[in-house]
């Protein structure tokens, strides 16, 4: 999946010189938390977001520094932090050089993008212009009907070897082969012997995720991985 394939478009954009109150109501109005700012001629400057507008005086949440902070604050830092949380202007309190993407990048690109960098949307730019914009309820909108039930299977054999194939494909072929599958009637009943306890889930999630599968009964024991071993006595 690519990522023009759910971004939204168009997008609503805001310019520089306008005040931050365009910003918060476009943002109410629109129920979006986060707007592209560009030129006259459509060229990304920087993003304006909820989170930019938090640390207001209006609100009285600026916050006093320790005294530590104090000491090592530059004036600039501290210039740099009045215009911020006083500014009227979207180019004051606005986030500049924001993290972009292209239309024709992976999806797990973008996620990637977002986790690395802790944001939650990503203007999309093709040719120095934005074209969309590509945020988390986009993504979530994308996975709704993937995430729905899987379509029935009645055969018990077939449930079974998709079971298994399930197992080997996310867990690999050593835990199919430790994980005994048993059907019936769209039942499924997992037991054996697993090394790590974290592989009860994953088999339990396998099962589940398998079309047919109507209940999963999870019968799996965990051992150490040296159970039944035995060393011998070094000789005398």
């Amino acid at each position: 999946m690519k990522v023009r394939d759910i971004m939204t478009s168009p997008v609503f954009c805001l310019q520089p010189t306008q005040g931050i109150s365009d910003a918060i109501q476009l943002m109410l109005e629109r129920r979006i938390s986060g707007v592209p700012v560009t030129t006259p001629q459509g060229e990304l400057v920087g993003i304006v977001t909820e989170g930019d507008l938090l640390r207001r005086h209006e609100l009285g949440t600026v916050g006093a520094h320790s005294w530590l902070k104090d000491l090592f604050l530059s004036p600039g830092s501290r210039a740099d932090e009045y215009v911020h949380t006083h500014g009227r202007k979207i180019a004051d309190v606005m986030t500049d050089q924001p993290v972009t993407i292209e239309p024709d990048a992976r999806l797990s690109d973008a996620i990637d993008m977002m986790t690395v960098h802790h944001v939650r949307r990503l203007p999309v730019l093709q040719d120095g212009r934005v074209i969309g914009i590509l945020a988390r309820a986009d993504v979530l909108r994308a996975l709704m009907p993937l995430a729905a039930e899987p379509p029935v299977a009645t055969d018990d054999n077939v449930i079974r070897e998709a079971v298994e194939a399930a197992l080997e494909r996310g867990l690999g072929a050593g835990v199919r082969d430790l994980v005994k599958v048993e059907v019936y009637r769209g039942a499924v009943v997992l037991s054996g012997a697993v090394t790590d306890e974290r592989l009860v889930s994953a088999t339990r999630v396998a099962a589940e995720n398998t079309p047919g599968v109507t209940s999963v009964t999870n019968q799996l024991i965990v051992v150490g991985p040296f159970v039944g071993a035995s060393v011998p006595a070094p000789p005398l």
